[in-house]
């Protein structure tokens, strides 16, 4: 695959799937990461150098001991999956080893977790998610749990979540604010000593979605030195209900930039996490991303930083 000038394609650093955990019916793949019916499949990826961000996504409403079970068994299968793919991919866990998969003409794999509820069983795993390799944490989900809240309530961070952002930042793991809601990011904003990320979210002033990011917000992160991934899903990406298109991510991309995010701003598709538009349903459509940016105007540079320069400069100064 090529570009419009007959180079190589562009490298893609994408910040957020659920790809991991998302087929779970025995008519699905077991091997969920090369599931050739899924948004993302490493098969799929193979001519472009790519960064997939996996997040083990733990659902609302179990116990803590009950989502850290359900932890397990999804980074068991992560492990499992990679050990078996080698020659395709690799597991990794600093910028380093991204840049080396990619010489060696293999899709980089990292760890991540969605919702922060198995931390409620006790801060102490914390480092057990540092030695399997995570190395970013959403504090929440959409609704309560230990440490917070999402954005379906108001309630900021709990006396344990202020403790596990620190405890978080002590261990090398990146916070993640996506699905926090307003009150919680404050919160965040008073605790943390690094930068953090939004592995998955929009610009809330051209789709007033609650998941989205406020200016006040972005303009936060961007001061921090925060990284910020461009969701794919259409209720993130335009209000009236109608599918998305590229358009609309150049809208959002264009309110990060008026807001001083072009060293911030990078991809965080939420593949095989929702239900994405046609144009971005796959991630063999992510190249046309780039030529349709740069066919709006956006330099290449400017779509470099955007596909994955951003993302790989973060992690080498965050990923201890």
């Amino acid at each position: 695959m090529e570009n419009r000038k007959g180079e190589s394609p562009m490298p893609v650093f994408d910040l957020h799937c659920d790809t991991l955990t998302a087929f779970m019916s025995p008519l699905r793949c077991r091997d969920t990461l090369n599931d050739p019916c899924s948004a993302f499949a490493l098969s799929k990826v193979q001519t472009i150098p790519w960064c997939q961000c996996c997040a083990v996504f733990v659902p609302d409403g179990l116990t803590p001991q009950e989502a850290l079970s359900y932890y397990r068994y999804h980074r068991d299968s992560f492990q499992r999956q990679v050990q078996g793919c080698q020659g395709q991919a690799l597991a990794c866990t600093t910028a380093r080893e991204v840049s080396a998969a990619w010489e060696q003409g293999k899709t980089a794999l990292v760890l991540t977790v969605e919702n922060g509820s198995l931390l409620g069983a006790g801060l102490e795993h914390v480092e057990e998610l540092r030695r399997d390799g995570v190395r970013m944490l959403t504090l929440t989900w959409n609704g309560e749990n230990a440490l917070g809240s999402g954005h379906e309530t108001d309630h900021g961070l709990t006396p344990l979540g202020k403790e596990a952002v620190r405890a978080l930042e002590e261990t090398g793991i990146v916070v993640d604010v996506s699905h926090l809601n307003d009150a919680g990011f404050r919160d965040v904003l008073d605790i943390a000593q690094r930068p953090f990320a939004a592995s998955h979210s929009n610009a809330r002033a051209v789709c007033a979605h609650r998941r989205n990011l406020e200016d006040w917000q972005i303009q936060e992160m961007v001061m921090r030195n925060c990284i910020i991934g461009l969701n794919y899903y259409s209720p993130f990406l335009r209000s009236d209900g109608e599918e998305a298109d590229f358009d609309d991510l150049y809208r959002h991309i264009c309110r990060f930039l008026e807001l001083g995010a072009e060293d911030c701003l990078a991809l965080g598709s939420d593949f095989d996490g929702a239900d994405l538009p046609p144009c971005l349903d796959d991630c063999r459509k992510v190249p046309a991303l780039a030529e349709y940016l740069m066919d709006r105007g956006l330099s290449h540079s400017l779509a470099e930083k955007l596909f994955w320069k951003n993302a790989l400069d973060f992690t080498q100064k965050n990923w201890r």
